[in-house]
């Protein structure tokens, strides 16, 4: 086994196994705990955009931070047409004060306020199993994906964005999910079709993950931040589960699935 290869193996298992630890608790308790937790992650999330998109603005991205996270919070409680506007005003008060790629940092934190958003109405409309399922397809994507990808290597995906990414890495989270959807699918008696489903959000958790390598890319910043050793940032960190949750809140309010 070449060290260097797997040089970062150690600080991501420990990183990982504090952070499952901390969402694990926060998804149980769920109500305000878990809509707190979801809003703070977000409000962190946003200063590391501003960091990376402005790194001089930074008493900016604190603010923008902290008016994000009151927004993702107060979003669930408004009315559903309010909603919207309420996620949109600190994306446009952010848009004034960034001023340099202003349109890159007006999709990336709406994105990052919808999944917010995303995030607390799957667990607290849609109920705890669903949240479950979501981490677990988006966990087995990412687990699937490093030690395949590390462990054949191959072609690259998307060499220009994530030098690191390999089609084996990729079709090996595919697979993972697939196997997570096929267990719940059994369960619960959703049938075959959920394991495509599953497949589908795992392929939203890479669409999520690539976004943001190409954020970083564009903006020649390797990490979103050094908060999570081994990881980076939050956004390094939740990029994935922020695709996966738009696509199951997008899934849900055209399918609206009952409590799982």
């Amino acid at each position: 086994m070449s060290e260097g290869k797997w040089s970062d193996l150690a600080a991501r298992v420990a990183s990982t196994v504090v952070l499952v630890a901390i969402a694990a608790i926060e998804l149980w308790l769920g109500g305000l705990w878990f809509e707190s937790f979801i809003a703070a992650a977000c409000g962190v999330m946003i200063w590391e955009l501003v960091r990376i998109i402005a790194p001089e603005k930074r008493s900016e991205a604190v603010h923008l931070g902290i008016l994000t996270g009151l927004a993702v919070l107060i979003s669930y409680h408004a009315p559903v047409i309010f909603r919207l506007p309420i996620l949109l005003a600190p994306v446009l008060v952010g848009v004034g004060q960034v001023k340099a790629r202003r349109g890159l940092y007006a999709l990336f934190a709406l994105w990052i306020s919808a999944a917010g958003l995303g995030f607390i109405s799957i667990r607290l409309n849609m109920g705890f199993g669903w949240m479950l399922w979501l981490v677990g397809v988006v966990v087995a994507t990412d687990v699937a994906g490093y030690f395949v990808g590390k462990s054949i290597g191959g072609r690259k995906f998307w060499p220009r964005v994530s030098p690191k990414k390999t089609w084996s890495g990729i079709v090996g989270g595919w697979i993972a999910a697939a196997l997570v959807g096929a267990v719940v699918a059994m369960q619960v008696g959703f049938g075959v079709p959920f394991v495509l489903v599953s497949v589908l959000a795992s392929m939203a958790s890479q669409a999520g993950d690539m976004a943001e390598s190409a954020l970083k890319r564009k903006c020649n910043v390797k990490d979103s931040s050094s908060l999570i050793p081994g990881h980076g940032g939050f956004l390094d960190r939740f990029d994935g589960m922020m695709g996966a949750a738009l696509f199951v809140l997008i899934a849900g309010l055209i399918y609206a699935p009952g409590p799982m």
